[in-house]
């Protein structure tokens, strides 16, 4: 069953969990969406694990969109949501949705994420507008991440948790179809999950959300330069990988490779 916008919806309305994942790549896209995946999520966190930058903000929309072209094409039933990266709608709704537009047609996006509350309300309104579904990014947001100083836990204190929450419900009633929740204390998810009437999707945000998203790199232990509390490995890649080049290298070096069955005669 292909999975679009209107199931998300229907997956809170029945109380079952969306499932969502990054990937970047086809032949990524295509074993996360033969497992089953709800969502593949193009994002711009491909500026960490796949560039080895400091964060995401170097990532350019162009890059964005070359990924989500390879994703496309390895795609079969997953929604595919593409991150909308540092400075490609911050600066007016003309350029959201241009940017926006351009991820949609040229890579192949069904919708696209956006990150901010009140400060980008005008612009994620002027791509709904346009046609083009949007998700929504609350609490710890990269391309913030100067503005707080580092990647830090959001909405601890009383008057940050009520401004997410305020921001979680005017993203609504601009007409987000789902919104993720990012490194926020799990009883405010609870509360926002809660209240709105759309699917959250959390990422260090605790149980009560609508549903998960984690950096395909994290969680299959690919990625070694930092690991958040919250993600869980679900396979350790990095050491499988090593083994299995440290094999390759020693089987070349003392002639055990190519043996007789890989080679033409």
């Amino acid at each position: 069953m292909k999975i679009t916008v209107k199931s998300f919806q229907k997956f809170k309305d029945e109380g079952r969990k969306i499932t969502m994942l990054t990937a970047y790549d086809y032949s990524m896209a295509k074993l996360v969406t033969s497992a089953g995946v709800d969502s593949i999520l193009v994002g711009d966190s491909l500026g960490m694990v796949m560039q080895g930058q400091s964060s995401t903000l170097p990532v350019t929309i162009d890059e964005v969109i070359y990924h989500t072209k390879m994703v496309v094409r390895g795609n079969k039933n997953a929604l595919i949501v593409g991150d909308m990266p540092f400075l490609s709608y911050h600066i007016s709704a003309e350029d959201a949705v241009r940017n926006a537009g351009r991820l949609v047609k040229e890579g192949g996006a069904e919708a696209v994420k956006m990150e901010g509350g009140s400060n980008i309300i005008n612009q994620v309104k002027a791509v709904i507008d346009a046609q083009i579904p949007v998700v929504g990014h609350l609490g710890l947001t990269p391309q913030s991440v100067n503005a707080f100083g580092g990647f830090k836990v959001q909405g601890r204190d009383e008057e940050n948790a009520k401004r997410i929450l305020e921001d979680a419900l005017l993203l609504e009633k601009a007409g987000v179809f789902a919104i993720t929740l990012e490194g926020i204390p799990e009883p405010l998810a609870k509360e926002i999950s809660e209240k709105l009437t759309i699917p959250t999707i959390g990422i260090g945000a605790g149980k009560y959300c609508d549903g998960q998203v984690l950096v395909i790199n994290d969680m299959l232990g690919m990625f070694n330069d930092f690991v958040p509390k919250f993600v869980k490995r679900y396979a350790d890649l990095n050491t499988i990988i090593t083994d299995a080049v440290q094999n390759y290298i020693q089987e070349v070096q003392n002639g055990n490779f190519p043996a007789e069955e890989h080679t033409y005669k």
